[in-house]
C-alpha cells in the first residue's frame, strides 16, 4: 500500500471518531464571518458522505449554489434550488440531477478532503476529480473545510495535485 493509500485509511478511521455535526456547524459559523464567502454570489459547495465536513447550512444564506456531480473522469458544474432533486452516484454521493453549466461561474469551491496540508494540499479520495476541475475554474477561490486535527505538516503529493487558497476548520483559518 502506498503511502496516501495508507493516510486515506488511517483518515477515514480516525473521523469516524469525532463528532460530525457539532464541528460541522463550527465550520460553518467560520465560513459565514468569512468575507469572502460574504462577498461571493457562486458558491460551489459538495454533498457530505457520512463522515465527511457538512456544508448544507450554508444553503440558506442569498447565493447562488451549486453541486458537482461526477461524469465519467470529470466533475460538472449544477446549480442548486430547492427543488433539485438528487440521486446517488456510482461513488454513492448525492448529485444534483439538474444541467451543467460552465465552471467559470463559480467565485467560491468549497473542496472536500480527507486530510490538508499546512501549504494547502489535500489527501482527497485518490479520484483526482478536483485535481482535474480546478484548473478549469481559475478565477474561484478554493476552500477546504476540514477537521483541526486532520490538519498537517506536509503529505506526500503529486505533480497534478492543486493547492487551496484556503482552510478553514472548527477552531481557525488559514491562509496558503
Amino acid at each position: 500500500m502506498d503511502e496516501k493509500s495508507h493516510l486515506r485509511t488511517k483518515f477515514k478511521e480516525l473521523r469516524r471518531n469525532i463528532d460530525t455535526a457539532g464541528v460541522s456547524l463550527e465550520i460553518c459559523k467560520k465560513i459565514r464571518d468569512f468575507d469572502l464567502y460574504r462577498h461571493a454570489k457562486n458558491v460551489m459547495i459538495f454533498y457530505p458522505t457520512k463522515f465527511e465536513i457538512n456544508l448544507l447550512s450554508l444553503l440558506d444564506n442569498n447565493k447562488n449554489f451549486f453541486f458537482p456531480r461526477v461524469n465519467g473522469l470529470e466533475l460538472q458544474v449544477c446549480p442548486y434550488s430547492r427543488n433539485t432533486e438528487f440521486k446517488k452516484s456510482s461513488y454513492n454521493i448525492n448529485e444534483p440531477c439538474s444541467n451543467p453549466v460552465s465552471p467559470e461561474i463559480l467565485d467560491l469551491i468549497f473542496v472536500p478532503a480527507l486530510a490538508v496540508d499546512k501549504y494547502g494540499y489535500r489527501l482527497g479520495y485518490g479520484g483526482g476529480f478536483y485535481d482535474r476541475f480546478l484548473p478549469f475554474c481559475k478565477d474561484a477561490v478554493t476552500v477546504i473545510p476540514v477537521y483541526d486535527a486532520f490538519i498537517l505538516q506536509k503529505l506526500p503529493r503529486e505533480s497534478f495535485d492543486v493547492k487551496a487558497d484556503f482552510i478553514i476548520s472548527n477552531v481557525k483559518r488559514l491562509t496558503v
